[in-house]
């Protein structure tokens, strides 16, 4: 396969060119170095013969070298060949290397992240794992904690002012959640209140008792469904004044001017004097939840989240 003239004799390569060689072209030379047989190299290649031969006398002028000793029955590296070929190898490895670093860097989310917090949520240790999780794969992303009452922890994520939010479902329509935990319910009692001492109780141990309310702008079905309001037999729950958050209602109950439910890690979170925290046998699990806006979810920044929660959740559940 020669590229000689009417004497047979291969001219002279012209002087370097400006331009670099390609990616492409280093990758056909290092197959045809190995199979030193344009044909078994073409092949091997999926394209055709005199192709390959282009690409390469293409390389050998951008170079301003032979890199080949061509004949009709063989195909040899010249001196020049056989010195670029571990060249080549390292210069398409370390372009390998560029490429995945850089599509790292396409692939990691950016942004800042709005995240509310109703109650102790903050402290769970499900949300500690995900933040740690979210900050370890995305160090981009950025996280501002916000603590939320009973009516901001729907209304702030309706209204765009936080991103995602740890709350205790039921949740209104519009949301998704993912589940993160569950964990047995308790009453909250003044401590003074003579059924302290008959615990654990039933809800009918409680008919007779008022319970802590909500503001009217919080969802009334999720309060309806903490407080289990209906009882089972039919009876509706009597309530006392309302309370914003919390801390609010921890002091009502304190004041004696009504009980609540709460999750049983309340027993850790909100040790108060004034107050004890009872079992009651038939009060339904409390669920933990992450939760977002339906139409949010292929936001980078809360899709990284998500990713996080997700993968907590699986390692969780192979520990176990």
């Amino acid at each position: 396969m020669s590229h000689g003239g009417a004497d047979g004799e291969r001219p002279a390569p012209t002087p370097p060119v400006s331009r670099e060689p390609s990616g492409h072209q280093l990758r056909l030379f290092l197959v045809l170095a190995e199979e030193l047989h344009f044909g078994r190299a073409a092949r091997r290649l999926f394209m055709t013969q005199p192709t390959l031969s282009q690409q390469i006398r293409a390389l050998e002028l951008r170079l301003g070298v032979d890199l080949l000793q061509r004949s009709s029955r063989r195909v040899d590296l010249t001196a020049a060949g056989r010195a670029l070929v571990p060249e080549a190898r390292e210069l398409l490895a370390s372009m390998t290397r560029l490429r995945r670093v850089a599509a790292s860097f396409a692939r990691e989310a950016r942004g800042h992240l709005r995240i509310g917090a109703i109650g102790g949520e903050a402290s769970m240790p499900y949300t500690i794992a995900i933040l740690t999780e979210l900050s370890a794969r995305h160090p981009a992303v950025t996280v501002e904690l916000q603590a939320v009452d009973f009516v901001e922890q729907v209304d702030a994520l309706a209204q765009g002012e936080i991103d995602a939010a740890f709350l205790r479902p039921p949740l209104p329509p519009g949301f998704r959640s993912l589940h993160l935990a569950t964990e047995p319910r308790v009453a909250c009692l003044p401590a003074d209140d003579p059924l302290v001492e008959r615990a654990p109780l039933t809800l009918a141990d409680l008919a007779d008792h008022l319970v802590v309310d909500v503001p009217p702008q919080a969802p009334r079905t999720w309060w309806d469904h903490w407080v289990v309001n209906p009882r089972p037999d039919g009876t509706p729950v009597r309530f006392g004044p309302p309370v914003g958050d919390i801390e609010a209602m921890l002091l009502a109950v304190a004041r004696g001017q009504g009980i609540t439910f709460l999750p049983a890690a309340a027993r850790d979170l909100y040790p108060r004097p004034g107050i004890a925290y009872v079992d009651v046998t038939d009060l339904p699990m409390s669920t933990a939840a992450l939760t977002w806006l339906s139409h949010d979810g292929d936001r980078p920044a809360l899709t990284a989240l998500l990713q996080a929660a997700r993968a907590v959740l699986r390692r969780g559940a192979e520990e176990v």
